[in-house]
């Protein structure tokens, strides 16, 4: 996929920092969506280009709606990645125990040969939320994977720097997180006027990030709900917190090898997988609807693996 080149000669409002040397910005996007909840990333769209992140939703409002409003529904081939930048939420997971989940902590669930979830998340401690869901493509080998589901509260997660490392290793930092190896995803808050290089592992070529709150100044300036994607090289990603600091994602990774072989909910590295991807969530519906009402006090359903 071809991704129109911006230059920073073209389109920098902001000149400050101008000799900060780093991956070039190539591309940015606030994305397409309805009020704050934004589609950043698509696997038929930037997900082709960014693989193997291939989904990224940005998220806001009252937990208690979204909770009300969302329903079960299937993946497979995927992993899925949940971080908040702003408040908490509460899981509640016959597996996994209780607790919350907020600014540095992570629910990541492996949905491989297929699950059905949707509540399993409920109202933590704060009205209102904010965060990003991402979905990475797995490798053919863990497509078909047993489904694997973990939480941890920020408490349990480690930084390096500015830098909650949720997926992957970075500064000699490594997340709990049961990811695909060569993949790095933080969550990183910087002070205003605060400088940060992000050095990515050698053959991290894929490079991007997307701002939650505040700006970023510098050559990689950017405003809140901005995507911005780098050059295709494993070179420095240099950073500088605007007038009011910047929260934001930021995810590299060696480029997924496989094309994509695309579902209405799942992504598979392969046309057989995304098959019995497919057939499997298929026998999974059956079971689970037979079941009925599965929701706990807490106001969650747990994930259904079958």
């Amino acid at each position: 996929m071809s991704i129109p080149n911006v230059t920073q000669s073209s389109q920098n409002t902001n000149p400050v920092s101008q000799s900060f040397a780093g991956r070039a910005v190539i591309h940015r996007t606030r994305g397409r969506g309805h009020g704050e909840v934004v589609r950043l990333i698509s696997p038929s769209d930037l997900g082709e280009h960014l693989k193997p992140f291939v989904f990224l939703d940005s998220f806001g409002g009252v937990m208690s709606e979204f909770a009300a409003a969302g329903g079960m529904h299937p993946h497979s081939g995927i992993g899925t990645v949940t971080v908040f930048t702003r408040g908490d939420v509460q899981f509640d997971d016959p597996e996994a125990g209780q607790g919350y989940i907020g600014y540095g902590g992570v629910e990541w669930m492996r949905a491989g040969s297929g699950v059905w979830h949707g509540k399993e998340l409920s109202s933590g401690r704060s009205e209102r939320i904010h965060g990003f869901q991402l979905w990475l493509a797995l490798p053919a080998d863990l497509e078909l994977s047993e489904v694997q589901s973990q939480y941890f509260e920020a408490a349990e997660m480690r930084q390096a720097g500015p830098a909650y490392v949720i997926v992957g290793t970075y500064d000699g930092v490594t997340s709990p997180v049961n990811a695909p190896p060569g993949v790095n995803y933080l969550l990183v808050t910087l002070a205003p006027g605060q400088h940060w290089n992000y050095e990515p592992p050698v053959g991290h070529t894929v490079g991007w990030l997307a701002l939650s709150k505040g700006s970023l100044s510098g050559p990689a300036y950017a405003s809140n709900g901005e995507l911005l994607i780098f050059s295709e090289d494993d070179g420095v990603i240099s950073l500088e917190g605007g007038p009011d600091g910047a929260t934001f994602v930021l995810g590299s990774a060696i480029p997924h090898p496989h094309d994509l072989h695309l579902g209405y909910y799942s992504v598979h590295a392969t046309a057989e997988g995304l098959v019995k991807g497919e057939q499997n969530i298929q026998k999974l519906r059956e079971k689970l609807f037979s079941l009925g009402d599965r929701q706990r006090k807490s106001g969650s359903t747990p994930i259904y693996r079958g």
